[in-house]
């Protein structure tokens, strides 16, 4: 085991309050929650429920906002006004604010889900826009490395969070493989764990063209509606205590 390994120690979020997983085994197993906002997916019950949840096993609650699409489950890309867009993810940060707050927690952070995730990478104006309403929360943002929303918050003194996925396939230039494509999302949980390892360790990733890649993450996802996730939640804790690295935000 080498010493870097020793030392090393990382933030795992799952995307929680979705209703789609089993939420109350899996923020047993990572530090950070990202918790739906109601606008792609979850009640508002079952928001507070996954609140308290968090609480209780003292993980950090972030914001999940998302674009207007309960139906598409926030994977599809809309066209939306600038003043619309801040105020769409306002309103869902203020929201699972007074719902955190309602049982004893905060929200420390702004991770936007989906299409929404994907489209601030390199859509200007929506990421101008979600930078804004982060911004004005006062909050930080997670999101890809190499992000045009990463490089806008940085610019207007928001603190930024940079994110790797354990169980999504990356392209050659860093970004993550469409969900349409064979191979975008990875079901074996050794697999998972392995790259996560190596992640936290070597600070690179294969691609899904076999390239080796570097991703710097202050966070890795394991995305909690996918097939497996607490099998692959619980390998990756195995693997990582295995490695002698920590789980815990920052």
């Amino acid at each position: 085991m080498s010493s870097t390994a020793r030392s090393a120690a990382v933030d795992l979020n799952a995307d929680l309050g979705e209703g789609m997983g089993d939420d109350a085994a899996m923020v047993q197993l990572v530090s950070s929650a990202n918790v739906a906002c109601g606008f792609h997916a979850g009640t508002p019950a079952l928001l507070r429920r996954t609140c308290e949840q968090a609480v209780a096993a003292q993980v950090r609650i972030g914001a999940q906002v998302s674009y207007p699409d309960r139906d598409g489950f926030g994977r599809r890309f809309m066209e939306i006004e600038t003043d619309d867009l801040i105020a769409d993810v306002l309103f869902q940060i203020g929201a699972l604010t007074a719902i955190a707050r309602s049982v004893g927690g905060t929200v420390d952070y702004v991770k936007p889900h989906g299409a929404l995730y994907n489209a601030i990478v390199s859509h200007h104006e929506q990421a101008g826009a979600v930078v804004t309403a982060v911004g004005e929360s006062g909050l930080a943002l997670m999101g890809l490395p190499g992000a045009v929303a990463l490089d806008l918050a940085r610019a207007q003194g928001i603190p930024v969070l940079t994110e790797a996925f354990a169980d999504r396939a990356y392209t050659p230039e860093g970004t993550l493989v469409p969900r349409s494509r064979e191979g975008a999302v990875l079901t074996d949980s050794a697999t998972v764990a392995g790259r996560v390892v190596d992640l936290v360790v070597s600070g690179e990733l294969t691609a899904i063209d076999g390239s080796t890649i570097a991703v710097q993450a202050d966070s890795i996802c394991l995305h909690g509606d996918t097939p497996g996730a607490v099998d692959h939640a619980r390998a990756v804790r195995t693997a990582l205590a295995a490695a002698g690295i920590r789980v815990q935000h920052r």
